[in-house]
């Protein structure tokens, strides 16, 4: 869920080397962060947000670069309304109290030229910890209809969810959270 946030930074990474930083934005349309866990181990229930936004930079060159993104929670799409409701309250995603999850990188990890993971910290329900998002996928390329650069990237992530302090149903419902994130970014 809250890996969601770490989706968007590597795809901006693939990028070829710059003489300086070069800045991304997220594209909302084309980014969405889901999650699956076991459902009282029985099935495996997946949801998705459907608003995300942040930027990245990349100084592909120094192979440096940061990440920051930011999803609206109450956006959570389980399928429908009554199960969205129940995902919003205070069982879960507290979102009158916490509207934002957002992830934060200022270190990549590179692999020759290319990012492979995203090292940075994830804010959920008002608790930050550290969390590292896996970069698959890497691609940048003019966009067929905008001429733009834009980069596209899969990533993945996995997080317990007690250690934001997300408990109700723990063991019925699972603790840990499989986060799989397709990004797109274009260039400033």
């Amino acid at each position: 869920m809250q890996r969601c946030l770490a989706l968007a930074l590597p795809l901006v990474l693939a990028t070829p080397a710059f003489a300086e930083p070069v800045a991304y934005t997220i594209d909302a349309n084309h980014t969405y962060p889901y999650f699956e866990v076991d459902h009282l181990g029985l099935t495996t229930q997946r949801g998705r947000f459907n608003k995300t936004g942040g930027r990245i930079v990349l100084d592909a060159a120094a192979r440096q670069g940061s990440v920051e993104v930011s999803i609206d929670a109450a956006s959570i799409d389980m399928g429908f309304a009554r199960w969205n409701d129940n995902m919003r309250g205070e069982n879960y995603f507290n979102t009158a109290t916490y509207p934002s999850i957002v992830f934060k990188a200022e270190r990549l990890v590179f692999d020759g030229d290319k990012p492979v993971a995203a090292e940075g910290s994830l804010t959920l329900l008002g608790v930050t910890r550290p969390l590292t998002l896996t970069i698959r996928r890497l691609h940048c390329a003019p966009h067929p209809l905008n001429k733009r650069e834009t980069c596209g990237a899969d990533i993945l992530a996995t997080l317990k969810r007690s250690d934001f302090g997300m408990t109700k149903y723990i063991p019925s419902v699972g603790d840990e959270v499989r986060l799989s994130i397709a990004v797109e970014a274009y260039r400033e």
